[in-house]
């Protein structure tokens, strides 16, 4: 088995801010398995930055996991041979790429999942000036689900900035990590009366039991708290709403774990990105399709994206084409 392992910036439309910080670029990996019979396969991450992941330490992980593979390689070897995370996000993709290749069905057959169905995506306005998120708000007015970026001491004043802008459109907003349950429980009437459908990850990692008896009427989501099936346990009492992303988990085989995780435990889903092209969109498509909310929007945000990329048209995604990734030759 032959590992081609590349890294390059992809710069963004305009400066994306959240709660942690601004991005100007994101760096994506990416990984190209080929096999002793010529057959492709490509999978892409952008690592998780506030778990001190880079281009170049996903590249040293994946140059050490290079003398163990082969053409036998298993979705199983791949979880032993690195840990959660980008690495072993873009490895394990780039197999399931190349495992439709051999096998000559798509991945989501080959997962056991019904035939792809397009899916509406959130867009997500970044943090910013009150006169930046109107005009954010405007260009994606007629979008049916929008994500506001939120901190604490700007939020309901972007929530109504936005509802005023899209009267239509269902509303979900993400702290990352930014308020205290104080906060969180003086905000709750007024982003109910706003229309909010759910907030994502109020609270710091490791404050989560803070939700315990919250009482809210809005759903609460888990994302910077749920990586992968280790941590699924400890933090499902406090939570409604799982966000899973491959490069948290490590790639599309823990994903549909985690999914099935949170359906047997009456949890919602959401499914995000860490920003990337339309070949790190297309596998988390796969899992979205489980997904009371997809949050896929990483390529509108970039200044360009892959060849054979997803089609992208007010809101609506649609399945990934067989030339970019997951469909049998």
């Amino acid at each position: 088995m032959k590992i081609d392992i590349a890294s390059h910036r992809w710069p963004l439309n305009e400066p994306f801010e959240i709660a942690r910080g601004v991005e100007f670029d994101v760096e994506l990996v990416e990984v190209t398995l080929t096999d002793s019979q010529g057959r492709v396969g490509r999978g892409e991450a952008a690592g998780v930055d506030y778990e001190g992941e880079t281009g170049e330490s996903m590249m040293v992980q994946l140059e050490a996991a290079r003398p163990a593979l082969s053409d036998s390689l298993t979705f199983d070897d791949v979880q032993s041979l690195l840990p959660k995370g980008g690495a072993r996000n873009a490895l394990d993709c780039a197999l399931w790429d190349l495992a439709s290749k051999r096998a000559g069905r798509a991945v989501a057959d080959l997962a056991g999942l019904p035939p792809l169905k397009p899916l509406v995506t959130a867009f997500t306005i970044g943090l910013g000036s009150l006169a930046q998120t109107a005009e954010r708000a405007r260009r994606v007015q007629d979008f049916p689900l929008i994500k506001i970026k939120l901190d604490a001491t700007r939020h309901i004043d972007r929530v109504k900035c936005v509802r005023d802008a899209a009267p239509q459109a269902e509303l979900i907003v993400d702290a990352n990590q930014a308020w205290d349950r104080a906060l969180l429980e003086k905000l709750l009437p007024r982003l109910e009366a706003e229309g909010v459908t759910l907030i994502e990850q109020p609270l710091e990692t490791g404050r989560d039991a803070d939700l315990a008896g919250l009482e809210s009427p809005i759903p609460v989501g888990a994302d910077e708290s749920l990586t992968d099936m280790a941590s699924f346990a400890a933090i499902a009492p406090f939570y409604q709403v799982i966000n899973i992303k491959l490069d948290k988990c490590g790639g599309l085989t823990e994903a549909l774990r985690l999914a099935s995780a949170a359906r047997a435990a009456g949890m919602e889903i959401m499914v995000g990105n860490m920003l990337g092209t339309s070949l790190g969109m297309a596998p988390a498509f796969l899992v979205a399709q489980q997904a009371r909310w997809a949050d896929l929007d990483g390529p509108l945000l970039l200044a360009g994206d892959r060849l054979h990329a997803m089609q992208f048209h007010l809101g609506i995604v649609q399945s990934p084409p067989p030339a970019l990734w997951g469909e049998a030759e």
